[in-house]
This record gives structure tokens, C-alpha cells and sequence, in this order.
């Protein structure tokens, strides 16, 4: 998806776009933390195969809560600044051309 172009101010400088897409960074965590609830889900199925006792499972699904949860907000406050940070160079840019 192309953006579009920035519009020409009466000054004729071209107005800055601000970036709103999350960044890659921010994409991975995001990922991660979806990785960490795939695998608490998957938590009654290691049970059942045996793999982890119920005092194990217990543990690792807190842990893993505790993880997806954290992870989530990282992944959310790495795109709010990034949002932040490129409004600012925006304006900071706009700034001195009268736009």
C-alpha cells in the first residue's frame, strides 16, 4: 500500500507525512507475545501427552500470562513512540517553513 504524497504548503515545500505503520521492532514483540499465548493454549495438550505435570503446568502458565502480557504492552509502547517521534520530526520540520 502506497502513501499518498504530501500536499505543497503556500510556501511551495512539501508538508512532511507522519509514519503511523508499527515498526518492525515492535511487529517481532508483538509476534512474540502471540507466540506466548499459542503456547499457554497449548498448555491442556502438553498435559494430556504427558509432558508436563499439573504443579509444572500451573507454574509455566502464569509464567507464560506474565510474558504475553508484557511483551504485548512493549510491543505497543515501542509503536506510540515511534508514532511520537516521527509527529515530532514532522513538525519540527514543517516548522520552519510556514507550513
Amino acid at each position: 500500500m502506497s502513501q499518498p504524497l504530501p500536499s505543497p504548503t503556500p510556501t511551495g515545500h512539501q508538508a512532511p507525512t507522519t509514519d503511523t505503520a508499527p515498526p518492525t521492532r515492535s511487529k517481532v514483540t508483538g509476534g512474540l507475545a502471540a507466540l506466548a499465548c499459542a503456547a499457554c493454549c497449548a498448555i491442556p495438550l502438553l498435559i494430556a501427552a504427558g509432558v508436563l505435570t499439573g504443579a509444572g503446568a500451573a507454574v509455566l502458565e502464569q509464567a507464560l500470562i506474565a510474558v504475553a502480557a508484557g511483551l504485548a504492552v512493549l510491543a505497543l509502547g515501542m509503536w506510540w513512540f515511534h508514532r511520537r517521534r516521527n509527529a515530532r520530526r514532522a513538525a519540527a520540520a514543517c516548522a520552519g517553513c510556514g507550513c
